[in-house]
């Protein structure tokens, strides 16, 4: 899905316009027992009420394509005999309406639950300490602009509908005894715990948008942790797999490079790659309607060729791209570079800078001895005093 796709969807979820037609819900104990399940129509929920319930499904569409949303994808042969992708289509095609369906993709959430949170646990009290679980459902649908094919778009001459359901699986916390603020007493009385539900910890959207249509063939998946992707429930949910998280990819592709470049893995290397990377991810962010930035291994090679880096180890590292991530595969720029920040780590010693600074910190060897140098353009801060350097 593109910023603009997401964005279209984001803009729907408004209390005031109303325009998902069904929300249901399932309450689930810390043990995966169910404790209550509602359906309720859109219009009956109170302005406040939906306010909450949208903001939830808001969430699982934020975060950073290819870390916090990933793309699944479903084979053709999954989308001719697959039973989770018909369980999924069946969602939409009954639109939420079927309790049978929807009680259904609850047990399948909660069969995961259990043995992701209840199975693991050793003592009475660690059980205790887990939340308790809210799995929400919506399902919306709007009619597509038509694209003329100068590009503009045309609702008048629309000739296809979007449907589709988000999912979220929210904690419910409970809450600390407290005193609280009652308006109408102007006084603070005690307030007992009680159980709140949080932002949610994963979700979906199915079937993903793509340029204003469906594809039928994709879910766009959210994790609130990019280094946990809760690989079961893809497997249980979707029967499909993630190979590598964000992080996982992030520390792979560091690997590659320091161990194919080697002595040629300098500083200047990797601010020049960091640097490259970065002004590809900003000028592809520009097109909202364009496909956040993937990387292939001659994209890679392309900009370490820029940098200086000889030819022998240009080829080992394609090479090695190629054999740990497949052929023709394609990793979210994201998980090559950082675009918040540069940072260099010694056993003893910190040091970030923002990435458009990166230049500002060099190495060098002086008599035999390696140093970390950093240009200090302006006034330089310790401990909050200003110094002087002589």
């Amino acid at each position: 899905m593109t910023q603009k796709d997401i964005a279209t969807i984001k803009r729907r979820l408004n209390p005031q316009k109303r325009n998902p037609s069904m929300i249901r819900g399932c309450y689930v104990d810390s043990n995966g027992n169910i404790l209550t399940t509602f359906r309720k129509s859109v219009v009956e929920i109170p302005t406040e009420d939906l306010q909450k319930y949208l903001t939830i499904f808001r969430k699982s569409l934020s975060g950073t394509y290819g870390q916090q949303l990933l793309p699944i994808e479903f084979s053709n042969e999954q989308v001719s005999s697959d039973t989770a992708y018909e369980e999924l289509m069946g969602l939409c095609r009954t639109e939420l309406e079927d309790e049978n369906v929807a009680n259904a993709f609850y047990e399948k959430i909660i069969s995961w639950m259990r043995s992701e949170f209840v199975a693991g646990l050793q003592s009475v009290e660690e059980q205790q300490k887990r939340p308790n679980y809210l799995i929400l459902f919506m399902y919306d649908s709007f009619d597509v602009a038509f694209k003329h094919p100068d590009g503009e778009e045309d609702m008048e001459m629309s000739d296809s509908i979007f449907n589709y359901v988000i999912c979220a699986v929210c904690p419910v916390q409970q809450s600390k005894e407290a005193l609280g603020y009652y308006e109408n007493e102007a006084a603070f009385h005690s307030r007992p715990s009680d159980w709140v539900v949080t932002m949610p910890d994963l979700g979906f959207m199915f079937p993903s948008m793509e340029n204003g249509s469906a594809n039928i063939s994709q879910a766009l998946y959210y994790t609130k942790d990019s280094s946990n992707v809760h690989d079961d429930f893809i497997r249980n949910v979707f029967h499909g797999e993630i190979k590598m998280n964000a992080s996982e990819q992030k520390e792979t592709v560091c690997s590659m490079l320091q161990n194919t470049l080697k002595e040629e893995c300098s500083m200047d290397v990797v601010q020049a790659v960091n640097d490259k990377v970065g002004e590809m991810i900003a000028l592809q962010k520009e097109d909202k309607a364009a496909e956040p930035l993937q990387l292939s291994s001659h994209d890679v090679t392309r900009v370490l060729e820029s940098a200086g880096v000889s030819e022998e180890k240009v080829e080992a590292f394609r090479q090695s791209y190629k054999d740990t991530f497949g052929e023709k595969a394609e990793i979210p720029a994201v998980n090559v570079v950082s675009t918040k920040e540069f940072k260099v780590v010694t056993p003893s010693v910190q040091i970030k800078v923002a990435p458009d600074h990166s230049d500002l910190v060099t190495t060098r060897v002086i008599d035999g001895q390696k140093y970390i140098m950093i240009l200090a353009d302006g006034d330089v801060e310790v401990n909050g005093v200003n110094i002087a350097i002589q």
